[in-house]
């Protein structure tokens, strides 16, 4: 049975990045659930605009999963809630996951709802969390 994952990406990752993750057999074998949050930028948040975020969210899991597709990653995509952990735990009512994964930006490139976002998620869930870095 192919294991099930749960991706949350901030940024379109390519089956190389799920891959190093995860590892290479897990992921060719996987069948992964992209989740993209709507991260907004502090002042949109406070502004109620959440229109630029929403529309980001949904063209980084369009390409994310047309990305893992194309390189023979069996794939599905959601556009999920502002707060990361809003989005997981909305993805997880409908997907039973087997593993969570979370492709974060780097430190100074972080959005703000991404910050403890990863020890929060490892308290908060009770499938596996894997965490990796993306550029």
């Amino acid at each position: 049975m192919a294991k099930r994952i749960l991706a949350l990406v901030s940024e379109p990752i390519s089956a190389d990045a799920l891959r190093a993750a995860v590892g290479e057999q897990e992921a060719n074998n996987a069948e992964v659930l992209v989740v993209a949050p709507a991260l907004n930028s502090r002042t949109r948040f406070f502004l109620a605009d959440p229109d630029p975020a929403i529309a980001r969210a949904e063209a980084v899991q369009e390409e994310t999963v047309e990305r893992l597709d194309e390189e023979g990653v069996d794939a599905a995509g959601s556009t999920g809630e502002s707060d990361p952990l809003l989005a997981l735990q909305d993805a997880l009512t409908t997907y039973d996951a087997d593993e969570i994964v979370l492709f974060t930006h780097a430190g100074g490139k972080q959005n703000w709802l991404e910050e403890g976002l990863v020890d929060e998620a490892k308290g908060r869930f009770s499938v596996p969390v894997r965490h990796l870095v993306v550029e």
